[in-house]
């Protein structure tokens, strides 16, 4: 089959590999219909995700149809159409019985290397480094869903795989940043970067009853399309952010900010922005958490920092003692998409969002090389791309 492949920083591939082929009994395996490529895919473009292995499939946005199942899965059967989360979930251990299915703590191969960098290993993710599992992701022909009659949701014809396949990962995402605020009638919401998770964090706060969301970028495209969703927006090139936070909010500060950039902030956004770039190019440092400084220094006394940017390592100048004197709460994860899939399928029944909104690029599994590029530089108006293998 037809795969997007990794084989070095800046070197993505489509090129033939085996056929995935049912290896557990639970296990299903989709004829991929359509795929896209995240944000987070980028870390692992620009190099900066470690245990990467020349050859491996990316991909963790994915839905298709299931042609075929393994004989202890009874959830699913041959022609079901699937979106599929891109965490793997067993379903049976401590952390999935209480929903906290990017917890599980039997779908990662290789914990010992995770627990190593981070104490503790989370849930198995797909196409995204052998830090989580080293599973072949779905930017392919066909995928293999482990656990697949706990991770799968399946969706009607009614609905487009446009409309459905972000709820893999960036729609649940933005929707669990937004809910992590706690957000109460008349509170303003403070965004930083609208890309794809971005975006969907502008709806998801304004569907959970913000008043007023401010969404921070730099990029025109991204500042027009939050506009579009009722977003006051501020450009970071030109104007200082903590001091129109402020004179927006009367000198309180927002009352939640999500950091949905994570570890690759823009190294000419700050001066402090420039001495993280130069400190992970000399490797004096592993993130680049300028966006998380400015989220906490921008929140109002006892509120919310939610983070669902992706870090990978230790963060230098965080300002604890900011936060600690002043009372804010911080909540974050890799999102439990498995939690939130029938209540976010059902607003998209219901017609209360399209998360198809984002898409502005649509392009077959061999222009998937060229559209990592284009995606990473912003360029051509690229907020989101779709594949179609």
């Amino acid at each position: 089959m037809k795969a997007l492949t990794w084989h070095g920083k800046g070197d993505i591939r489509c090129e033939s590999v085996p056929d995935p082929k049912i290896e557990h009994g639970r296990d299903a395996i989709i004829q991929v219909t359509s795929c896209a490529i995240c944000g987070s895919d980028l870390h692992i473009y620009g190099g900066i995700i470690p245990r990467m292995e020349s050859g491996d499939v990316l991909g963790h946005e994915t839905m298709g149809e299931v042609v075929e199942v393994g004989p202890e899965n009874t959830k699913l059967k041959v022609g079901d159409r699937v979106v599929v989360p891109f965490t793997i979930s067993c379903g049976e251990c401590f952390f999935c019985k209480r929903g906290f299915y990017s917890g599980c703590e039997r779908t990662n191969p290789d914990r010992e290397k995770a627990a190593k960098l981070w104490g503790n290993s989370p849930a198995g993710l797909f196409g995204y480094s052998h830090l989580l599992g080293g599973y072949a992701g779905g930017q392919a022909e066909y995928l293999r869903v482990p656990y697949a009659d706990v991770g799968p949701i399946k969706v009607s014809g009614n609905l487009t795989d446009e409309q459905v396949l972000f709820l893999s990962d960036i729609f649940p995402t933005g929707y669990m940043a937004a809910e992590f605020c706690d957000i109460q009638p008349g509170d303003t919401i403070a965004i930083w970067g609208c890309g794809p998770v971005g975006q969907m964090a502008i709806r998801s706060a304004f569907l959970l009853g913000a008043e007023r969301v401010i969404a921070i970028d730099t990029v025109p495209e991204r500042l027009a399309l939050a506009s579009q969703s009722g977003a006051v927006t501020l450009d970071y090139m030109e104007e200082d952010i903590y001091d129109r936070i402020m004179e927006l909010t009367h000198g309180r500060g927002a009352d939640a900010c999500i950091d949905a950039v994570g570890t690759e902030a823009e190294p000419m956004a700050s001066a402090d922005s420039m001495l993280d770039r130069v400190k992970t190019a000399l490797f004096m440092g592993t993130d680049r958490p300028h966006v998380l400084r400015q989220a906490i220094h921008c929140c109002r006394n006892f509120g919310t920092v939610s983070i669902v940017g992706v870090y990978g390592g230790f963060l230098d100048k965080v300002p604890m003692g900011s936060a600690i004197n002043r009372g804010l709460k911080f909540r974050m994860a890799q999102t439990p998409v498995q939690h939130y899939l029938p209540m976010l399928l059902e607003r998209i029944e219901k017609g209360e969002i399209d998360p198809s909104f984002v898409i502005t690029h649509r392009a077959s599994l061999d222009e998937g090389p060229e559209l990592y590029k284009t995606f990473r530089d912003k360029q051509d108006g690229c907020i989101k791309v779709v594949l179609n293998p």
